[in-house]
């Protein structure tokens, strides 16, 4: 593959799966490398390298998140505007103070909290199809239970979950076309989920509860409540992380599982090595592909001038498959000590809910290991149009049902 051939923008190239061997190439021959879009967007510069991406993240003076937002995608006016009230599109000090809001909730103490709760909450996803002996893993399993845990941490009535998926397919998924494709529709999927949050802010003025909305709607920032729309786009960031990258993470971790049995059998052999087998499935799925900044002024980075207002996007799968960082990158590896991975990303942005998703994660395949250890694939896997989250859509599996009494 030449540079030439290399385009990481168009989501048909990311359908078969994340494009390794072009970021293999661009680590190699081009660690900054300049690319097109189709108009009316901008290029920007692809950084590929661990070290780089790593540098990028830690500098948010130089390289912002609020200046353009995080997403490829040039956005002017009101778009721009009220995607910068996602704290995901905040830099300091401004994000500092609105992270802090709500990381009282993720702490590791209170995650850990969480264990038995989400341990039941897996047993009972697992039970309704374990005598079936076959399912969609995605829909059946995967998706459930960061669904459930988020609708609880939030405040989501449990029979509402689904209404979160469907919204956060239709954000996440903008470029496919089986969730409504399209800008529009992804900001109309948006324009739901704040009404909808609004509606739950009403119901929890008049009846408080110990939730994240409750949470958000008795904090202040510098003396200030949040207006309504700072709390619908809290809401709208937790409730589509919290369960979209767990979700993809769940599916790829299986899969990589299925693919490689001889290391599925060292974890059944030795349930010790889940944390580790955890770890790994982080760096090899890496579910958020990429994430974009804007340079605020003029810089550098390996050699090649950055101007003011280019945009910089940096790349996490690459990151994790950097060959000065991972030995043997390409090996899945159970067992692979130290694991540096970024895939909930560093610096100001680190993923608030990573030691949640750790858990989530850990229980899950905890369980699903020992009730179904011989788990394969059914049918094809169909993954996400999108050159932004790695994604399985739907993924057929089979698998002996357990033996009852």
């Amino acid at each position: 593959m030449e540079l030439s051939d290399i385009d990481l923008v168009n989501p048909d190239n990311w359908v078969p799966g994340v494009p390794h061997e072009a970021f293999k190439v661009l680590r190699q021959k081009a660690p900054v490398f300049w690319q097109e879009m189709p108009a009316p967007d901008s290029g920007f510069w692809a950084v590929t390298k661990y070290d780089d991406v790593v540098m990028v993240s830690k500098d948010p003076l130089t390289f912002s998140s609020f200046k353009g937002g995080t997403i490829l995608r040039d956005l002017s006016g009101e778009d721009l505007a009220n995607t910068q009230t996602i704290m995901l599109n905040m830099d300091p000090p401004q994000h500092s103070k609105y992270r802090k809001l709500v990381s009282q909730g993720f702490t590791p103490r209170m995650t850990a909290a969480l264990e038995p709760r989400i341990r039941a909450a897996t047993v009972e996803i697992l039970d309704q199809i374990a005598a079936r002996g076959e399912c969609d893993f995605v829909r059946a399993i995967a998706a459930e239970l960061p669904l459930i845990v988020i609708a609880e941490l939030v405040g989501v009535p449990l029979e509402d979950r689904h209404k979160v998926f469907e919204w956060s397919n239709r954000l996440i998924g903008f470029d496919d076309p089986e969730f409504e494709g399209g800008a529009e529709k992804g900001k109309m999927a948006a324009m739901e989920m704040w009404l909808y949050a609004h509606d739950l802010a009403e119901r929890r003025k008049d009846a408080p509860r110990e939730d994240f909305v409750s949470l958000l709607l008795n904090s202040a920032v510098d003396g200030e409540k949040l207006t309504q729309m700072e709390f619908d786009s809290f809401f709208l960031l937790l409730a589509v992380a919290g369960n979209e990258t767990t979700r993809n993470l769940i599916s790829g971790g299986m899969l990589a599982l299925i693919e490689h049995p001889a290391e599925r059998r060292k974890l059944l052999a030795d349930p010790s090595l889940l944390n580790s087998a955890v770890e790994e499935m982080l760096r090899w799925v890496s579910p958020v592909s990429q994430f974009r900044r804007t340079a605020t002024r003029d810089t550098e980075i390996r050699g090649q001038k950055i101007k003011e207002g280019d945009k910089v996007v940096v790349y996490y799968q690459s990151a994790n498959r950097d060959e000065e960082v991972f030995p043997d990158p390409y090996t899945f590896d159970v067992t692979r000590s130290p694991n540096n991975h970024i895939a909930f990303g560093i610096g100001e942005h680190f993923c608030l809910g990573a030691n949640l998703a750790r858990l989530e994660i850990r229980v899950m395949f905890d369980e699903i290991l020992r009730r179904f250890p011989d788990i394969e694939l059914a049918g094809p896997v169909r993954r996400l149009r999108s050159n932004f989250i790695n994604g399985i859509k739907e993924m057929p599996v089979k698998f002996t049902p357990p033996r009852v009494g």
